[in-house]
């Protein structure tokens, strides 16, 4: 492909097929996007040339070897977030002034909050689009470590994440305190057993999955007393192993609930085997003033 010299100005389409190639990088392929884009894979492929054509440089290889960024690519997807990022700022700036809620909210969330009793988060965002109608939110669930790095780059503007070693760069609101219960299945041997008749050796001998992802002292000191014989990156995996009836494992309580009431799970000796870990909304310091965000701050700050 023959590169242009310079890109002149940027117009309102390169924008739009910014977005386009942004969204089509985070799915990992066009046809992963097709549905989120709403449009079809063919219609995907001319707009990324076009794109590509624009701007003179190849972004992706594309073919029977997968979907890849180039080195170009990942270079223009890097400058592509900062430059969407600071017209989410100057649109911000912009809303202060006429006082009017539009725009986004990104929001990155750790998996499996939906089931806590407190929905404060689900509680602030209805006030926020009952202010404000024409807010776009976006939520991605995704690991306590991307959200602090989506919060750092301006990719996000809000993330519920433990609240285990805070970032610097990082304001953290406190939200709750998650409780984690031991839990086995109905399969396992211990489910029948009364509590008075389940000694420590039992726990600490039977074969437990234990999680990969950061924990408090006080959590990791609890899943270091179990004999691990398996791991999982979430808490789904986690579940999904106790469910075999081989494992014990620890799930937060409010997770376990459904599970528990259908009879399927138990928790173990629940006054020793326990732990909490606090859960904060995280946003970046010195932030660029955001009516949206600063509304939905004021809203999530009222449930408490």
């Amino acid at each position: 492909m023959n590169r242009k010299p310079a890109l002149g100005q940027v117009s309102d389409f390169e924008i739009r097929l910014l977005r386009l190639f942004r969204t089509v990088a985070e799915c990992g392929g066009f046809s992963a996007a097709e549905g989120v884009l709403g449009i079809s894979r063919s219609a995907i492929s001319l707009q990324m040339g076009d794109l590509e054509k624009r701007l003179g440089i190849r972004l992706c290889q594309r073919g029977r070897a997968g979907f890849s960024l180039t080195d170009e690519g990942r270079e223009v997807l890097r400058a592509s977030h900062t430059l969407l990022a600071a017209l989410e700022d100057f649109r911000g700036e912009v809303n202060l002034l006429h006082r009017q809620l539009r725009g986004e909210l990104s929001i990155g969330i750790v998996n499996n909050l939906v089931t806590l009793p407190r929905m404060r988060i689900t509680q602030a965002l209805r006030a926020l689009s009952q202010q404000g109608p024409d807010v776009r939110v976006n939520i991605g669930m995704m690991t306590p470590s991307d959200i602090e790095t989506g919060l750092l780059d301006g990719q996000l503007h809000a993330g519920v994440v433990p609240l285990i070693q805070p970032l610097s760069g990082l304001d953290y609101l406190p939200l709750y305190d998650e409780r984690s219960l031991l839990y086995c299945s109905r399969e396992h041997p211990l489910f029948g057993r009364a509590d008075s008749a389940i000694a420590d050796a039992d726990l600490t001998d039977a074969d437990a999955v234990a999680p990969i992802y950061r924990l408090p002292p006080e959590a990791q000191a609890q899943q270091q007393r179990l004999h691990a014989t398996a791991t999982a990156t979430d808490r789904e995996g986690i579940a999904f192993l106790i469910l075999t009836g081989r494992y014990i494992g620890y799930l937060p309580d409010h997770f376990a609930a459904g599970w528990v009431a259908q009879d399927m799970l138990r928790p173990l000796l629940p006054q020793q085997y326990r732990y909490d870990v606090p859960l904060a909304l995280a946003t970046r310091k010195g932030r660029r003033a955001n009516l949206v965000l600063e509304s939905f701050l004021r809203e999530l700050e009222a449930t408490g």
